[in-house]
């Protein structure tokens, strides 16, 4: 690895979520490097935020892009029969990037993610049509802008942990997605936590940790108990 870059390698064994390249601020010639570097070492490796110009300028390694979703994987790990899934819900089909990026990273994870696109509250029949289905989910990702009336109803009408991203979709005192945000941290809904902005990738981060939490406890729970 060049000077420009010190990749924390290991930092999956010691969390439980290996470092991510958020790419949007480096240059072609960075990302190249790291993927090069991941090539040379074996590893798996997942970007996030690509722009057009980037994609196309990293056309020449081993990559899998999906533009929606603004991310590239390399070396992707399959899923196991007995990987944790996990739903992810958005309120308008203007969510979907988003989405995406919480869809992609929690596969790049060893999730396995469904995504329920545009049922947002505006057309309450949609959530409805879906919801039987979604209280399935032993984890949920909630992904919504304007107001992110999504997340307190969603959080109401199920028993898993729902992980709410606010977007930036929206306009004036939506814009930039601080309503959501607001919408989302104000929420009168217990068992409900956010993520920034946008944040796809964070959110699937979250998941994981909670996964592995449910895969610890199970362990804890399955194993014999001690004679004093």
């Amino acid at each position: 690895m060049k000077a420009h870059t010190m990749f924390d390698w290991e930092r999956g064994e010691r969390t439980g979520v290996p470092e991510v390249v958020l790419a949007e601020h480096k240059s072609i010639e960075q990302l190249s490097d790291i993927a090069t570097d991941a090539i040379d070492r074996g590893r798996p490796l997942l970007m996030t935020r690509l722009t057009p110009a980037q994609i196309e300028g990293l056309t020449h390694l081993p990559l899998s892009f999906d533009p929606l979703a603004r991310t590239a994987t390399l070396n992707a790990p399959s899923p196991t029969a007995d990987a944790c899934a996990v739903g992810i819900v958005t309120a308008g089909t203007s969510d979907l990037p988003v989405a995406m990026e919480a869809a992609n990273s929690a596969a790049f994870l060893g999730l396995k993610p469904r995504v329920f696109a545009d049922v947002g509250v505006a057309g309450l029949w949609r959530l409805q049509g879906v919801i039987d289905e979604i209280r399935t989910f032993p984890i949920l990702i909630a992904v919504a802008g304007m107001e992110g009336a999504l997340f307190s109803v969603l959080a109401g009408l199920v028993r898993a942990p729902v992980i709410a991203v606010p977007t930036s979709v929206g306009y004036g005192v939506a814009q930039g997605g601080q309503a959501a945000l607001h919408s989302a941290l104000a929420s009168c809904s217990p068992g409900l936590v956010v993520v920034n902005i946008d944040n796809g990738f964070g959110a699937a981060a979250a998941a994981r940790k909670i996964a592995l939490s449910f895969m610890q406890f199970q362990t804890l729970s399955d194993a014999p108990g001690r004679v004093g």
